[in-house]
């Protein structure tokens, strides 16, 4: 077994946080050695928890129609890797999911981005994985999302893909006219290497 494969198996079956899971611990998540984009997302939804495929909802549909990826580039690891800030889902709050929990990302996340040794892209979802990959916990999603030119092409920042955002886009058209069109060409063009 791999080292990368030794530890993936440990990830699949950490029980770490599952004494605060409603529906107990699965952690989701999608890795190849090889892969040229990460996904950097929050946490999975009650839907992805039961299906155990990451993505498997709305917010996945939204993210892979943002990107211009078709389903099976998407779920195939050798060229996607899928890396939420909390592998399992954390249950939900008064409005909407809760928090990843916060144990995850300390214990697993350094040592995965470790065995990324080809990627060429990281987008970046929602406050908490921008939080962690940017450091700028006083910016706010919209802020960092409008700084994009900063971070480009090796990072993006990105609202998260869920539905529950259709008011954020309604109030920031641009994001669709500007920013989407250079997101697919950069995304197509890693898929075509």
């Amino acid at each position: 077994m791999t080292r990368l494969s030794s530890l993936l198996n440990d990830v699949r079956n950490c029980t770490l946080c599952e004494k605060n899971l409603p529906l107990g611990a699965r952690p989701i998540l999608q890795l190849h050695q090889s892969a040229r984009i990460l996904i950097a997302g929050q946490a999975p939804g009650k839907k992805v928890h039961e299906s155990g495929i990451p993505f498997d909802d709305a917010s996945g549909e939204h993210l892979r129609e943002w990107l211009g990826i078709s389903h099976d580039e998407f779920y195939n690891p050798e060229l996607v890797a899928i890396l939420p800030m909390g592998f399992c889902y954390p249950g939900s709050g008064k409005s909407g999911d809760l928090p990843p929990r916060p144990e995850c990302a300390p214990a697993w996340r350094d040592q995965l981005l470790g065995h990324l040794t080809d990627l060429q892209l990281t987008i970046v979802l929602g406050a908490y994985a921008q939080k962690y990959h940017f450091g700028q916990a006083g910016s706010s999603v919209t802020e960092l999302v409008k700084s994009w030119r900063i971070y480009w092409p090796e990072v993006i920042p990105l609202p998260h893909p869920s539905p529950r955002n259709n008011i954020w886009l309604s109030k920031n058209p641009w994001f669709e006219v500007e920013l989407l069109p250079l997101i697919k060409q950069r995304v197509s063009g890693l898929l075509s290497r």
